[in-house]
């Protein structure tokens, strides 16, 4: 992972963590999904050995731009999730268990609290979305 250098502190931070703490997260995450059963194969249909350098650093921006407001990401996760079919809904639960599971270890209750929270509300985004947008257009709308 590359680590950028930390943006003085933006007026509007959602919460206080710091672009080391961000990366070290992302990093210690990505290591558990590429052990999990479920989701580290899938994982690995996109992201190859080689790849994950560079898919930690941009995930770290996502997360760095959500929460420092750093203006440093520049994608449409959403699009990526919904085109990938082997992403299903039933994945963001586990996701988000081993997240929290970082979250906790890594970083004061308070703030792991803050980002989980902000993590949680991201990932049902995702979950409903890909559940609405692969949707059949002439049937019934299925509820969350």
């Amino acid at each position: 992972m590359t680590f950028q250098p930390q943006a003085p502190d933006h007026p509007m931070k959602r919460f206080d963590v710091t672009g080391d703490e961000i990366d070290r997260v992302v990093a210690l995450f990505y290591i558990r999904i590429r052990a999990h059963a479920e989701l580290g194969p899938v994982f690995a249909l996109y992201v190859k050995g080689s790849d994950w350098p560079d898919h930690e650093a941009k995930i770290a921006r996502f997360w760095r731009n959500a929460i420092l407001r750093e203006k440093c990401y520049n994608g449409n996760p959403m699009r990526v999730h919904v085109s990938r079919p082997e992403i299903e809904a039933k994945h963001f639960p586990q996701w988000l268990a081993l997240f929290h599971q970082v979250l906790q270890a890594e970083l004061p209750a308070d703030i792991a609290l803050q980002w989980g929270a902000l993590a949680d509300r991201i990932g049902e985004g995702f979950r409903t979305g890909i559940v609405a947008m692969r949707q059949p257009k002439d049937a019934p709308p299925k509820l969350f």
